[in-house]
């Protein structure tokens, strides 16, 4: 009998998406295929203090934590984080009794936004010479940086809106100045952005001064560098990548407002159950349309040098004769109410198969970068 391919799914971490994380992780583990696979969770607190996997599986639905192996659940483990490539393996898992240690074969990091999706855990991995699953360190970054995103979205001959950016200690020596910028090179309405953060955290909209200088106060309380866009009055369609060398797109899907009290896809409208909003699969578009946008979203990622999965998103005009690339986010949610997932299961691949190719994929990856440094 062939044993089980052991991984590790680490979620939780410091950034402002700990919450979606958590629920991100509890739909991928309860989606891994338990005769091929056995999963250990590995949770990071809101401080940064990585939890042992009983303590990690706390965390988790009872009905998620059934679906873990015993030992996961059972006490007296502690993680060990190995700093030598050659040992085979970063993570272990230990036991006080007579029990060999048990090395992970591959880790699955579902952590979204800064410490997680940003390239950070990503170089931890990659140092200890670690399979894992998603984008490596520079497209991690560059997707995580909405600045820096958009600027090889312009390299590549993406077409993206307008938008402008700058530093928060700039912001706080020169408020009068930036305002005059916006104002001149967007004007109102605008939407403004922490730019390394996801799930629509900390971004508002300015339809004047006063709210424009409300929103860029919001925004630096996230991240140090703040980016501002023109706002249009579009439709948000979202489409899947999986793949490495030769990625290949899902289906689009469309965030349907069906309550215009929703404003815009705030965190709120994405991950509740309110009924204002709903992610329709296809996307009720033409044909020609679709296949457009899956050439786009294939590019997009090829400009990050993107591998394993992400999803891309766009605006499209409501009379449809513009499409512009908004950005891409390299671990996108995986809830039970998240894009990703559904547009795959509209393309004829459900969420398990997913999983299965993103740890074939993880692995081919590994391989491929183990080649270039056995040749130096």
């Amino acid at each position: 009998m062939t044993s089980k391919i052991h991984v590790g799914v680490i979620f939780g971490g410091r950034s402002g998406e700990h919450e979606v994380s958590v629920r991100s992780a509890r739909s991928v583990i309860e989606a891994f295929d338990r005769d091929k696979y056995e999963v250990v969770p590995i949770a990071i607190t809101k401080e940064g203090r990585w939890l042992s996997p009983a303590e990690s599986a706390a965390l988790l639905p009872e009905a998620t934590r059934s679906l873990l192996p015993e030992t996961v659940n059972g006490a007296g483990e502690a993680l060990t984080i190995v700093g030598d490539p050659s040992r085979k393996g970063l993570l272990r898992l230990e036991s006080d009794g007579p029990a060999t240690a048990q090395r992970l074969d591959v880790v699955f990091p579902v952590m979204h936004g800064t410490y997680g999706e940003d390239g950070t855990i990503q170089g931890l991995l990659e140092m200890a010479g670690t399979p894992y699953v998603g984008c490596g360190v520079l497209a991690s970054s560059c997707g995580m940086d909405k600045v820096t995103m958009k600027a090889l979205f312009r390299q590549a001959g993406l077409p993206i809106c307008k938008y402008v950016w700058f530093l928060r200690s700039e912001w706080e020596r020169e408020q009068r100045a930036i305002l005059e910028r916006v104002k001149s090179e967007i004007g109102f309405q605008c939407f403004v952005k922490p730019a390394n953060l996801g799930s629509s955290v900390g971004i508002s909209r300015a339809s004047d001064a006063e709210s424009l200088k409300a929103a860029i106060d919001l925004a630096a309380r996230f991240d140090r560098k703040v980016i501002v866009e023109e706002d249009l009055d579009v439709r948000e369609i979202e489409c899947a990548v999986l793949g490495n060398d030769e990625p290949e797109a899902s289906l689009p899907g469309e965030y349907v407002v069906h309550d215009e009290r929703a404003k815009f896809l705030d965190y709120t409208e994405k991950y509740s159950s309110t009924g204002h909003v709903e992610f329709v699969v296809p996307a009720p578009i033409p044909k020609r349309l679709a296949k457009r946008i899956q050439a786009l979203a294939v590019r997009a990622f090829k400009s990050v040098d993107g591998a394993g999965f992400a999803r891309v998103d766009f605006f499209l005009s409501r009379d449809r004769n513009r499409l512009l690339v908004n950005e891409l986010n390299t671990i996108p949610g995986l809830t039970d109410v998240s894009g990703f997932p559904k547009m795959w299961a509209a393309s004829g691949l459900p969420f398990t198969e997913v999983i299965d190719r993103l740890v074939e994929l993880a692995f081919e990856r590994h391989k491929e970068k183990s080649r270039n440094l056995t040749s130096i």
